[in-house]
């Protein structure tokens, strides 16, 4: 008999807020984090934009030689994580070592880390690459630290499935526990690759926004005139943990996770298949998984990135599977105000699913001016809806044709 899992802690660093209470009421206030690069000069590329962190200091949460060996994928990993474990009572214990888990994807890892240390070996030499040079950049290193510092010694590894990292992480972790692997898991998905290569190859494969001029309204998703998205950047982090550990312990709960559907398209290195059958199966499999029917869903997190393909696909998609319940459907793409953050995107939209549980109510989606007709269902555009919900979906597709959907459910005591 599986165990049943719920979320006690909540951590997140976007490019609208540094913590969760931030991040949570700008995205309900509309706010968009897009703006100029600052992390590097910009000015020779075709896009200048971003939704980069503003003001980090990753000092609250790590001493300077910490800082300085660890890349800033990491570092926003373990301020996430250490929100998460405050907010859940679990930063001074309270649970078991051999029974706490750490599972942190990244879909690039250190990729800052990786052109700086390049640099080196071009400009002076094999000698100047850092020793830290690898435990820096791999995309397993944050998962690791973070079990260094609560001294975690249960499951432990990263998910690497580009934009749908976050997902999959989250996703295992919950079968951790509902299995007996774990009974506390921290998890979610980092990501700091604002940087020249990132920038330029997305860019130059042509799947970001390129309206320089105007880049907090850049991001527009199930919008007739989006062009791509916004490049983000930042950490979302979850404690995921058994209901009865929680229970004795008198722990808060927001929610519980129910399902889980993971799906691969088998089809294209970047594109989806028409009407995206993949994340139909993935959403099917989510509601199976936890015992639901679509007519038991009130809100869908979007992938939503604002590209020509994503967004009617993932529309039919949804269509395909909920048949008419999607007309009453609320649909939202968080993305429009923090970007598209790669491996850390769906564990940020997980929180604010976990969020419009708990406050009962759906974040907008921003910058929706001009309706497409391959988009019909309700986005909730520009303003958020208040509306009874009781069961969430969190949709995440990546490159390589990874799907996975997330199902949480409303908490009754």
């Amino acid at each position: 008999m599986r165990r049943r899992v719920v979320v006690t802690g909540l951590g997140a660093l976007t490019a609208v807020g540094n913590d969760v209470a931030t991040t949570w009421q700008h995205l309900l206030d509309g706010v968009s984090g897009g703006a100029p690069i600052t992390h590097f000069d910009a000015s020779g590329f075709s896009v200048r934009f971003a939704c980069e962190l503003k003001g980090f200091d990753a000092q609250v949460a790590m001493d300077r030689k910490e800082v300085k060996r660890s890349d800033l994928y990491t570092q926003y990993a373990m301020v996430a994580s250490v929100q998460a474990m405050t907010d859940a009572g679990l930063s001074e214990g309270g649970y078991d070592p051999d029974r706490t888990g750490v599972i942190i994807g990244s879909g690039i890892g250190g990729i800052g880390t990786f052109e700086e240390q390049h640099d080196n070996l071009r400009d002076r030499g094999p000698k100047r690459i850092s020793a830290f040079f690898v435990p820096m950049f791999i995309s397993d290193i944050a998962a690791g630290v973070v079990s260094m510092r609560y001294n975690a010694r249960g499951p432990n590894f990263a998910t690497v499935s580009a934009c749908a990292t976050g997902g999959h992480a989250i996703g295992t972790a919950f079968r951790s526990i509902q299995y007996g692997d774990a009974d506390v898991m921290i998890t979610g998905g980092a990501e700091a690759a604002v940087t020249p290569m990132a920038i330029g190859g997305f860019a130059n494969m042509t799947a970001l926004s390129t309206r320089n001029d105007d880049p907090a309204r850049a991001s527009r998703p199930f919008d007739a005139n989006r062009d791509g998205f916004v490049l983000g950047e930042g950490a979302g982090v979850v404690i995921l943990e058994e209901l009865e550990h929680a229970r004795r312990r008198g722990a808060r709960i927001y929610g519980e996770v129910i399902g889980y559907g993971a799906t691969g398209d088998a089809y294209h290195l970047t594109g989806q298949p028409e009407n995206h059958e993949g994340l139909q199966r993935a959403m099917r499999r989510a509601l199976e998984d936890g015992g639901v029917t679509p007519a038991d869903v009130q809100y869908i997190n979007a992938h939503g990135t604002s590209t020509p393909l994503n967004d009617p696909n993932e529309s039919r998609a949804i269509r395909a599977v909920f048949g008419a319940h999607a007309d009453r459907l609320t649909v939202s793409s968080t993305k429009s105000c923090h970007g598209h953050m790669l491996g850390a995107t769906a564990a940020v939209e997980f929180v604010a699913c976990a969020l419009a549980i708990r406050d009962q109510i759906v974040p907008p989606t921003i910058n929706y001016e001009t309706r497409d007709p391959e988009c019909d269902l309700d986005y909730s555009p520009n303003a958020p809806t208040r509306r009874e919900i009781e069961v969430v979906i969190s949709n995440s597709s990546g490159f390589g044709g990874h799907n996975a959907t997330l199902a949480l459910r409303r908490w009754h005591d």
